[in-house]
């Protein structure tokens, strides 16, 4: 059976068109922030420089396209029609009428859901892992550089000795399929996944301790939610079904959260180190304020541009790492429609078939890129700051 073709023009519209979600939802929010930036602290301080419109624009972008992805997408990213294999971009599915409007894959998927559906597992991972590397490191990095000493000197050891390995041959080591089928990736998980709960018991406490009625519902709310999202995480025992991550997932998270925890310690560490030399932690110090009351509430908010700054940077370089895992065909699943294993399936047929390799590759692109606007203008302004 012959296939029809639409044009480049009607391909540039069809695309458009299925993302109206998106232009809708970026209008809405990009609009309101804009009219209330002034209100809006260093989020609103982003609009007034066009590179932080462009990073914030790009970033919601792919935010929103992982949020409505099962709209956007025209058809299932795991389906295969056979007649569809390998196919131009702008063909038309016989049976549905429905464009391939980035073409179809060597499986007969359509390449433009793939890519739409791509977004969802970046989005899903990268920021949740950088949230709790994140939280380890500067749950370690905060008693490391304020007590010193012995402290210090263990913590920094287990850091540098975490940075000695190269990057790639760790995250190799981590998540090959031997490691999966051993009990180090939920060991490292039930380690790991432990510090949120103990981070946000410890700002309470110090903050509320002479105030038990804000104390214990604070409390009571934080080993509730902490506790729940542990165990579907770390045992995949959600009695509610929500909590849930696929076992080649969690590897890779908690290898995310593994190589990228020394560098976190070893920033706030440094900041720590400088600012507890300051006028305001002294006076902390005089009224009697305990150790982790003067590191959560009065050093690590005057630290947090930089670590902002180095969140945004590090979601994008998670976000380089996962595609490279993709493409080398570690963690994720083989039929996973991620960015990285897109690449690596279309780059086997790269000088026959170019199209399939082209949408996955720009979208992985333009978040990292999105991301380092967005750096780079939250880095501005943490300087004005």
């Amino acid at each position: 059976m012959q296939l029809e073709f639409i044009g480049p023009f009607q391909i540039v519209l069809g695309v458009l068109a299925r993302f109206w979600p998106v232009w809708l939802a970026l209008a809405i929010v990009l609009g309101a922030s804009f009219v209330y930036r002034k209100k809006l602290g260093l989020y609103g301080q982003l609009f007034d420089s066009g590179v932080g419109i462009a990073g914030v624009a790009i970033c919601f972008f792919w935010l929103f396209t992982a949020m409505f992805s099962s709209t956007i997408a025209p058809f299932d990213p795991l389906g295969q029609i056979p007649i569809m294999k390998d196919a131009l971009p702008g063909a038309i599915e016989p049976a549905s009428k429905q464009v391939y409007l980035f073409g179809g894959d060597k499986l007969s998927r359509d390449v433009f859901s793939r890519m739409v559906f791509g977004s969802q597992i970046v989005l899903i991972i990268a920021p949740a892992a950088t949230a709790f590397a994140l939280m380890v490191g500067t749950t370690l990095g905060l008693p490391a550089g304020y007590y010193g000493g012995r402290i210090d000197t263990v913590l920094s050891f287990l850091a540098n000795l975490v940075l000695a390995f190269p990057v790639i041959l760790l995250f190799y080591l981590l998540v090959t399929p031997g490691i999966m089928d051993t009990p180090i990736p939920y060991g490292l998980a039930g380690l790991f996944f432990l510090f949120p709960i103990i981070f946000f018991a410890t700002l309470f406490y110090t903050r509320f301790k002479n105030r038990p009625e804000r104390l214990y519902p604070l409390l009571a709310l934080t080993l509730i939610v902490g506790g729940w999202i542990y165990v579907g995480l770390v045992f995949d025992a959600d009695p509610l079904g929500i909590v849930h991550i696929e076992p080649n997932q969690l590897n890779i998270f908690v290898a995310v959260v593994f190589a990228s925890s020394p560098g976190v310690f070893r920033i706030v560490r440094g900041l720590v180190m400088d600012i507890k030399t300051r006028d305001y932690v002294a006076a902390a110090q005089t009224r009697g304020e305990s150790p982790w009351y003067i590191m959560l509430w009065e050093i690590l908010p005057n630290a947090r541009g930089p670590l902002i700054v180095d969140a945004c940077l590090r979601i994008g370089y998670t976000t380089i790492l996962l595609g490279t895992l993709g493409y080398f065909g570690l963690g994720l699943a083989p039929e996973s429609p991620d960015w990285g294993t897109a690449i690596k399936d279309a780059s086997r047929l790269l000088r026959s078939f170019i199209h399939p390799a082209l949408p996955p590759t720009i979208a992985l692109m333009s978040f990292v890129l999105g991301l380092n606007l967005l750096a780079d203008a939250l880095r501005e302004q943490s300087m004005k700051d």
